[in-house]
């Protein structure tokens, strides 16, 4: 008998690779700026190179996910982010106060992003915190994911742990960091969806 009470729920099937944007060039980061600046709330995550050692500083973040209902748009960040061309992008999305971004545990992302990029990211909501109904610790996305849609979702530590600042990604990371974003708007519109339909039955 299994002591975790999610292990017989269904799986998460989660975002496919068809849904998944790598911005590379300045036309993909073009593409990226106009469908996310033409949203009301967007999927927020970061990925950095874990540390292992005592002391030792993070570099990141290597990656940053921001997703709409439909795409996520995942920015690999190096170690010369200027070269990168995408920060003016990430910049204009992350600091405007037009546009909400929803996500899970994003305290170290907001500071590292302010760190690494120069940018200060506004109109943040974290949902480990605002989905929380009395319990003392922070909700995860695993949790919300149970709670909202009666499914398990899959967070593989091998694939935590992994090198974030590799140059080429494998499918896995891919997928596992456009999740991490687009899972975070999924949530949020079905928390938001049950508290108008809460309100419309009083």
């Amino acid at each position: 008998m299994t002591s975790d009470p999610d292990a017989l729920l269904p799986p998460y099937d989660g975002i496919t690779m068809a849904s998944v944007r790598m911005v590379r060039s300045e036309q993909d980061a073009a593409e990226a700026l106009a469908a996310l600046s033409s949203t009301d709330v967007l999927g927020f995550d970061t990925e950095s190179k874990p540390t292992f050692l005592k002391g030792e500083q993070s570099t990141g973040p290597h990656l940053v996910q921001l997703a709409t209902d439909e795409v996520a748009y995942l920015f690999q960040i190096g170690a010369r982010p200027a070269a990168d061309g995408f920060v003016d992008v990430l910049k204009a999305v992350l600091e405007s106060k037009a546009i909400l971004k929803v996500g899970f545990g994003l305290k170290d992302d907001i500071l590292r992003l302010q760190v690494k990029l120069g940018i200060d990211a506004v109109n943040v909501l974290d949902l480990s915190n605002a989905l929380r109904k009395g319990e003392r610790n922070s909700l995860g996305a695993k949790t919300a994911v149970a709670r909202f849609f009666g499914q398990k979702l899959q967070k593989s530590k091998k694939i935590t742990t992994t090198n974030w600042s590799l140059p080429r990604l494998s499918d896995k990371q891919i997928l596992y960091a456009a999740d991490d974003a687009h899972v975070a708007l999924r949530v949020y519109r079905r928390w938001r969806a049950d508290q108008a339909a809460a309100k419309a039955a009083v």
